[in-house]
């Protein structure tokens, strides 16, 4: 007798909550045991899904960091990613790359409502709702503005499309829930070229972009549009243009401080003024947008935590 296949959107699921699971067995095994928390991130699991922004590191990947540095009491200590946890517990923070909306085809504004950009519109296969809260406490990466900063996004499935890249305009209120209205988009990128093996952590997809002129908290956000699917990932990542260069605070007092960290794991930022093209066209591996075009260099992940 022939099993009849489950849809597409329900084998990713059970894929995720396969991952999951495998994923929270090994945090706990590495809590009981004393072995330290990096390595859980040898037991990838088998999720065929997705990705979010690394560089700088949106809510869930950093949270879910923080969470991997408190393996043994399963509880980031950061204020933000804890009162999400509590809220929905670890599960979406150990598939913090399936903020996704499977049916979202491209669609964005008018379609995802305002308040939730952080959690697909609370599509997912998971509950991310928690990560739309509107605080100031969640882990920061700290920026210049007008620096180039390689970004890098999750390649934990690797899938052709663009990349809408948006930042909050200035005068943004941290404290008030993201809307569309608040958001200017600065770049749009085509099929990146990508580092590192899908369904790795590690593994990322790169490109340059021209931070805009802002101050203060600010959000960065993007948008990934499969070109093979209807499937959209979504990403928020709170920023500080306030003179750095990719230091993030805000995080465990386990994680790694600057000192620790080799130079060559850093996120890149330069204050280098991006190459022009007048053509418009937007080849794979070219980025456009308000930032204008630039070709990419590669480099390895890592983030840096700000000394305080």
């Amino acid at each position: 007798m022939t099993v009849p296949r489950l849809p597409a959107a329900a084998r990713v699921r059970t894929r995720l909550r396969n991952s999951a699971r495998t994923l929270r067995r090994s945090a706990a095994i590495a809590g009981a045991t004393g072995i330290a928390a990096a390595t859980v991130l040898a037991f990838p699991g088998t999720a065929a899904a997705h990705g979010v922004a690394m560089v700088p590191g949106s809510r869930t990947y950093l949270c879910y960091k923080d969470l991997l540095a408190n393996s043994s009491t399963q509880m980031p200590t950061n204020p933000a990613c804890k009162a999400a946890v509590q809220q929905a517990g670890t599960t979406p923070l150990y598939n913090w790359f399936a903020v996704l909306d499977s049916n979202a085809g491209g669609r964005g504004e008018g379609y995802v409502p305002d308040g939730k950009l952080c959690s697909a519109g609370d599509r997912s296969p998971y509950n991310f709702s928690p990560y739309n809260a509107a605080r100031t406490d969640w882990p920061v990466t700290h920026l210049t503005a007008g620096a180039t900063l390689q970004m890098k996004y999750s390649n934990w499935a690797h899938h052709p499309g663009r990349f809408e890249v948006y930042v909050t305009k200035q005068g943004f209120n941290p404290l008030q829930p993201l809307g569309w209205s608040n958001l200017e988009k600065v770049q749009t990128v085509y099929n990146p070229p990508q580092n590192g093996g899908p369904g790795s952590e590690a593994g990322h997809y790169y490109w340059d972009l021209r931070l805009p002129e802002r101050t203060g908290r600010h959000m960065l956000f993007i948008q990934w549009i499969r070109s093979d699917s209807q499937e959209n990932f979504f990403s928020c990542s709170d920023v500080a243009f306030d003179g750095g260069n990719g230091e993030v605070t805000g995080l465990s007092k386990n994680w790694p401080t600057t000192a620790d960290a080799a130079s060559a794991d850093a996120p890149r930022v330069e204050n280098a003024a991006a190459e022009t093209d007048a053509s418009g066209v937007a080849p794979a591996g070219i980025v456009t947008g308000a930032a204008g075009v630039a070709l990419i260099g590669c480099a390895a992940l890592g983030i840096r935590r700000r000394k305080s």
